[in-house]
Order: structure tokens, then C-alpha cells, then sequence
């Protein structure tokens, strides 16, 4: 979906639902009283409330590694949520830091507006946008995988830890081959792990990380070739993936000065934040411990985390169900005649 078909989405939702919502609310604060109940204190007042719902999702505070502050201030540094087209960046040669599905698409963006791109390449995973005549997405939902949950999952609740494939929606959706933008003029190297005496110091890992990326890509067409063949679908041949461009010897210091670059893109992801929630919750790394939601203290509930149950927990795809499950507990819980609900975005 796009921007715009997004917020349209919404907007249908609150038209349709009619919640209470409050708009443009900060929750500070939520603790439990000594009556049971809970306290939570926003910046439109305080509330009481026999329940809680936490809603804010999982991505919460960008990261800006430590070795940023050493790099001079002659380069722009970002983070991706502040990046919005290539005309904000000074001219000059742009380092992008990351490629998971963010790092990935502005290293497109810039490279398609003719910047020369440094992309410093992670463990992220890969898949195709079409394969065999259709969306992998589409393939997949009909493989039943987005249903698998966290407990069936191989990985278990390692699961959502992973890093999201990366692809691109735009125009009209295609596969991004970091090996072709090498071959067209973007610098690869392997994870940025330090700055120091003038020069960035990256990892030997480009190889593994391009041929991990493909051979998951590779494998989910394979897992898909065999649903195909064997539940007969009539659907176009498409060959597998061959890699067009091979890393040479790596590149493991360059200096910054005489490089071109003149900014860096941030784009190793968000750390969550629930400073504000005074609950036994959590797992000891800022994660909150739950079983499809429902945490171990009365009251206190997640919905939208990724992977809270399944793949599609943290998109509109399936958080409705995962909502539904919670909001029956809490119904149970509370008893119907005290079920309300009421929202602060």
C-alpha cells in the first residue's frame, strides 16, 4: 500500500469504529495503584483505567551508533526516519549504513537519482517482488506461512529478532540486487564497525552477506516451486538467481577524507522504549515477555509487536485477529458489563 492508501485506510477505520480516540497524546507514565487499578498520565491529563493495551508498536528510538560522534561535522549524518528524498543531502558521495528493507530502498533511491552511493551491507535477508507470475507475498499467504505462529516457527521466539527481507513497492514493485548496483557504479563493503584515525574500518563479511541474501531469496522460490508442483498450479517458469557481480578483494579501511562522502544515512534499525510502562513485563533487554500478548501481570497487554503471534502481528494483515484474542481476555477478565475501551494515539 501507499502513502496515501495507508492513511485513507485509517481514516476509513475511525469512520467505521468510532472510537474514543485522543489525538496527539504522549503517555508518560503508567504504573499501578494501590487499589488494582492504573494510573496513566499523559500530556491531555491523567487517566484511571482497569486494563491496559500497549499499542505503541516496537520501534520506538532510532539508532545512532557511538562512533558517529567521532566522525567530523563536516558530514551530514542522519538517521533513515529523518530521510525523506536525495535534494535534502549536501552534494557529494553518500554513505548509507545498513541494508535491511530501509537501507536498502534509499541506497536505490539515491543511486536511481545518479549519487554515488557507499552502502555498508549487513546480514539482512533478501526475497524476489514477483516470482512465477505473482507477488511472493500472495504466494506465500496461500502457503499458509503468514498463519504460522511464533511457537510453530523454527526459530521460535528468535523469530523476531530477524532482520525483514528486503524489496521494494516502488514503481509497482521490484527485486533490489545489490550486486547489480555494484555493477552500476555502488560501493559495496561489509558491516561499518568503527572510525578511527580518519578512516572507517568495515568488516570482511560482503561475500557472506551477498550470497546469504541470495540464498535465502533462492530458497524461498524454491519452497514456492514445490507448493506449485505439488499442488498442480498452472504458473509461468521462471529461472533462479544467478549472481551478477562477485565482491573483490574487500575493502576493509577507507579513508574518509579524499572519499566523496560528505553524508551518511543511519539505517541499522530502532531500539524499543517502554520507560514509561512500571510493569514486570519485560525480558531484561527492553522487550516485553507475553504469550500471544497477554503478559504475566494482570491488565497489562501488547498488541502490533512483530511476530507477537505471526508474521502479519505487526501489520494490518493480521493484527486484527491478534486484537480480537486480546480483547476477548480481556472482556473475560473483566467482565462484560465493564468492558470499555478508550484510545490515545
Amino acid at each position: 500500500m501507499k502513502k496515501d492508501e495507508i492513511v485513507a485506510y485509517l481514516k476509513n477505520f475511525v469512520a467505521k469504529v468510532n472510537p474514543p480516540i485522543r489525538e496527539g497524546v504522549a503517555v508518560t507514565r503508567v504504573e499501578r495503584r494501590d487499589d488494582g487499578t492504573f494510573s496513566v498520565q499523559t500530556s491531555d491529563g491523567d487517566f484511571t483505567a482497569n486494563e491496559v493495551v500497549v499499542a505503541s508498536g516496537g520501534y520506538h528510538t532510532p539508532i545512532i551508533p557511538r562512533m558517529a560522534e567521532k566522525l567530523p561535522g563536516s558530514v551530514t549524518q542522519i538517521h533513515s526516519n529523518q530521510y525523506r528524498n536525495p535534494a535534502q543531502l549536501p552534494e557529494g558521495e553518500v554513505l548509507v549504513v545498513g541494508s535491511g528493507q530501509s537501507g536498502a530502498q534509499i541506497a536505490e533511491d539515491l543511486h536511481l537519482a545518479g549519487r554515488t552511493v557507499h552502502l555498508a551491507v549487513g546480514d539482512a535477508p533478501r526475497c524476489a517482488r514477483f516470482y512465477r507470475g505473482r507477488d511472493v507475498v500472495t504466494w506465500l499467504a496461500d502457503m499458509g506461512y503468514y498463519e504460522m505462529t511464533v511457537d510453530n516457527h523454527p526459530l521460535r521466539d528468535g523469530v523476531r529478532d530477524n532482520t525483514n527481507h528486503y524489496v521494494t513497492g516502488r514503481d509497482g514493485g521490484r527485486d533490489i540486487d545489490l550486486r547489480r548496483f555494484a555493477k552500476e557504479g555502488m560501493k559495496l563493503y561489509g558491516v561499518l564497525e568503527d572510525f578511527e584515525d580518519g578512516s572507517l574500518r568495515f568488516r570482511d563479511n560482503l561475500k557472506r552477506s551477498l550470497d546469504g541474501a541470495d540464498r535465502t531469496y533462492n530458497g524461498i522460490n524454491a519452497a514456492i516451486d514445490k507448493y506449485i508442483a505439488e499442488n498442480n498450479v498452472d504458473a509461468p517458469v521462471q529461472a533462479h538467481y544467478t549472481p551478477v557481480w562477485e565482491p573483490g578483494e574487500p575493502i576493509t579501511r577507507l579513508a574518509l577524507e579524499g572519499s566523496g562522502i560528505t553524508a551518511i544515512v543511519w539505517c541499522i534499525g530502532f531500539t524499543p522504549d517502554f520507560r514509561w510502562l512500571d510493569a514486570s513485563v519485560f525480558n531484561g533487554a527492553g522487550n516485553p515477555k507475553h504469550k500471544r500478548g497477554v503478559t504475566q501481570e494482570d491488565g497489562v497487554y501488547f498488541i502490533g509487536l512483530p511476530w507477537l503471534n505471526t508474521w502479519g502481528s505487526g501489520r494490518f494483515g493480521a493484527v486484527g485477529r491478534d486484537a480480537e484474542f486480546v480483547a476477548q481476555r480481556i472482556q473475560t477478565h473483566l467482565g462484560a458489563e465493564r468492558f470499555a475501551l478508550k484510545f490515545a494515539v
